[in-house]
């Protein structure tokens, strides 16, 4: 079938040039002000092959402006499309849904994502890396599929039991089923070829990765949704440059914003897709601009209609995901202690929720003070005295994230042991106070002794008897960016403690304490005073029965305020995100040579076992293509530098190569070359991507490659080949993908190495781990 509706192709092809030619002819006619200049990174365009073929036409400098949109309708074929993307969507759609409910028990990160859902439905309040879309998904599609949110997801095997699943897999699923159509559309239009649409089409269905990664509930399915629906509308856009400012040509600049906001609100790497879409558009305005038939009002509105299809609308769409994340995730819950205590007090069940308390601090008052650095914690002190040769042993100071009794200090002035006598005077940027533990009794303390994980540090310690110490327990109160004078605001100031003998600044490391330390957060005092979240602190908890209280609903942050809060807690989370020891990390060279997978589901024999790995022929075509599309532009290049002779088919399959071929290999290396550049943790799935842009690469350069076959051999004999070709990689593809399914369909049994094994004899690489 796949030979007879290529040779039909081929017949409707030349009927189709044959016309084309015949239009191209007679263009000439066309008035001024109907010609369109050449959008950047679309399919072959014939003004500029017959500019190539050194043929001069008064059409190379023509106008986006135009209308003749019926002139130059792409004629596909209306029956080979039909029935080759009737093939593919039946194939994706088969392959991904296939045993969607299998294995019956937590995945690998669904042990996240699912529990994020189940936070969207129960509207609880959660902290994440990624923005919240794809997680608003996900709860929205097990809620509309009578999920009830109460399944704990606490670790990758447990049973998911009565609990209704299937439909955040299914959702998920449905969008990966999306992507091998995408790219039949986007190859469609890229190369005017049946051949490389269904190539590329192809490769993504019967990638064994590519499936597995759709049929969880993840992030990442939804996340090449719209990528791949961002670049198909951003192509589709391109073609409508005959017809600016038609329904059809807003329709598709719009849809092409929507699908930005969308890739950007699931995950930050969705700025690869916008740098795409941006670098075409600054190509486009560019050719635009050079455009003499175009006035400058032309210019204009095509920069302002691009200015709100492309960047306001996605921005107004991104900020509207967020405003309905905050309404929804109304209720206290584990993400509380990443945020500032003022964003605390905006949530349900929260201890700070339509609490009262005195606005500004003074002396005397008994107070909590809450570190800004993620996750930093309260101030903390226990009875425990650190360990012998670990600095001076006295009083451990720590960050502890939990509310605790043994967080609370008491606020005194420099010489004062009994502050809460008399009248409270307020505290002031400037001042120098002492801290006593209120359990303890002991001083904040500091002096020139190291701490005890970050040895440039100096220790933090509780010293004195009943608020009696030394020099050593004086801090200098500063409010950052406040003046002397300027009161502490609960909630709302960000405070710094500098040690008045040391000159040094209080300090929280982030670093996990040992067993002696109980497991908690070293503090120390920082020679280095640089203003960072981790020597910032906040007044959180506030009590002096002398002031009178106010509402904390006061002190709410507004919704900007939050907004910018959440995405630089989102930011420091990200980069945050460092290697564990003895973990098996992924590095981005691995990824194209499919060098190692990576475990779903499943450690031995009587396990359900899943794999995430690359269909190896799939990949390593792939790779081999990268090399062989450069190879090939350069010839092309350097051919049509030099002048040669060459026929209409070579000149518009060198247009394909480059523009269509140069927009895939730059979405490809936007997705792939920022990896090595990022000092957070990575992993294999993080190429998924940048692998779909290499898959519809790979369709336009094996079908033009196949296409060259007549440069070696003399028709029918060329014919033949190409078809040889075509039936040798498509069978090749599908080999590989029975050989290998049972990564991403599950299997039990003996392991790769052993006998009996479904996989035995198919471990062709020793990293492959199953």
């Amino acid at each position: 079938m796949f030979s007879f509706l290529m040779a039909k192709e081929e017949c409707i092809s030349q009927r189709n040039k044959t016309e084309h030619s015949s239009i191209l002819r007679n263009r000439k006619n066309i008035p001024t002000s109907l010609k369109t200049s050449q959008a950047p990174f679309t399919s072959v365009s014939k003004d500029k092959i017959s500019q190539t073929a050194g043929h001069s036409s008064e059409d190379d400098n023509q106008s986006s402006n135009g209308s003749s949109a019926q002139l130059f309708t792409r004629r596909h074929g209306e029956s080979p499309v039909k029935v080759l993307l009737l093939l593919v969507v039946g194939l994706s759609f088969s392959t991904r849904l296939y045993k969607i409910t299998e294995p019956p028990h937590v995945c690998w990160d669904e042990t996240h994502f699912g529990k994020m859902g189940s936070y969207y439905i129960n509207r609880t309040f959660f902290f994440d890396v990624h923005p919240p879309l794809g997680k608003m998904l996900i709860g929205l599609a097990g809620y509309m599929t009578g999920y009830d949110g109460t399944f704990p997801f606490i670790k990758p095997g447990d049973k998911y039991e009565q609990h209704n699943y299937w439909g955040m897999r299914g959702f998920c699923a449905v969008l990966g089923s999306f992507l091998p159509i995408f790219a039949y559309l986007i190859l469609l239009e890229l190369s005017q070829s049946h051949t490389a649409a269904f190539i590329s089409a192809i490769l993504l269905i019967f990638d064994t990765g590519c499936i597995t990664i759709s049929q969880y509930i993840l992030l990442d399915p939804i996340l090449m949704f719209f990528i791949m629906a961002a670049v198909l509308s951003m192509v589709k856009f391109n073609q409508q440059r005959y017809r600016p400012f038609t329904a059809s040509w807003w329709f598709w600049l719009v849809l092409t914003g929507v699908n930005l906001a969308g890739a950007f609100g699931v995950k930050f790497v969705g700025l690869f897709v916008i740098l795409l879409v941006g670098l075409n558009t600054i190509w486009d305005l560019w050719r635009l601009l050079g455009d003499l038939s175009l006035s400058l009002v032309d210019v204009a509105k095509h920069f302002l209609a691009r200015v709100v299809g492309l960047i306001l609308l996605p921005l107004f769409l991104y900020v509207t995901i967020f405003a309905v994340h905050f309404v929804v995730l109304n209720k206290s819950g584990p993400g509380d202690g990443f945020f500032s205590s003022a964003f605390q007090s905006r949530l349900m069940g929260n201890n700070l929720y339509n609490a009262s308390m005195p606005e500004y601090l003074a002396y005397g008052s008994t107070i909590t003070v809450k570190n800004l650095r993620i996750a930093g914690g309260y101030l903390h002190s226990h009875w425990h005295l650190y360990p012998e040769g670990v600095g001076s042993r006295q009083q451990q100071v720590t960050a502890y994230s939990h509310k605790d009794y043994n967080n609370l200090w008491l606020v005194h002035r420099q010489d004062d042991n009994n502050s809460q006598s008399g009248s409270p005077d307020l505290v002031r940027h400037g001042d120098i106070i002492r801290l006593e533990h209120k359990e303890t009794t002991r001083n904040l303390h500091s002096h020139l002794h190291e701490a005890p994980l970050t040895k440039k540090h100096f220790q933090v310690t509780g010293y004195g008897i009943n608020g009696t110490g030394d020099t050593n327990d004086l801090w200098q109160l500063e409010v950052c960016g406040g003046r002397k004078g300027d009161l502490v605001k609960v909630l709302r100031s960000k405070v710094r403690f500098l040690h008045r003998a040391t000159g040094c600044v209080l300090y929280s490391s982030g670093k996990t304490l040992p067993k002696w330390g109980w497991e908690q957060v070293e503090v120390t005092c920082s020679p280095y005073l640089k203003e960072t979240p981790s020597s910032q602190w906040n007044i959180e908890d506030h009590i002096n029965p002398k002031l009178p209280n106010i509402s904390l609903s006061v002190l709410k942050p507004h919704f900007l305020e939050i907004l910018l809060e959440s995405h630089i807690v989102m930011i420091r989370g990200n980069s945050g995100l460092k290697p564990k020891d003895n973990e098996m990390n992924s590095k981005p060279w691995h990824w194209p040579i499919n060098y190692q997978g990576l475990r779903f589901s499943g450690v031995n024999e009587t396990e359900y076992r899943v794999y995430l790995l690359g269909n190896p022929v799939v990949w390593w075509l792939n790779l081999a293509s990268l090399g062989l599309y450069l190879i090939m532009v350069a010839v092309a290049s350097i051919t049509i530098q030099r002048g040669f002779s060459l026929g209409p088919k070579r000149i518009e399959q060198s247009q394909v190569l480059m523009r269509g071929g140069g927009l895939l290999l730059l979405g490809w290396l936007l997705h792939y070359a920022p990896f090595y550049t990022m000092g957070r943790v990575l992993y294999y799935h993080h190429y998924f991507p940048a692998m779909l842009f290499s898959s519809m690469l790979t369709g336009i350069t094996v079908d033009i490659l196949l296409n060259s076959a007549d440069l070696l051999l003399q028709p029918p004999y060329s014919d033949w080949m190409q078809r040889v070709g075509q039936m040798v990689l498509l069978l090749s593809v599908l080999y590989s993908f029975y050989l290998f399914h049972p990564l991403s369909y599950g299997m039990t049994g003996p392991l790769a190495h052993e006998p009996g094994s479904t996989m035995a004899g198919l471990k062709w690489m020793d990293s492959w781990e199953f």
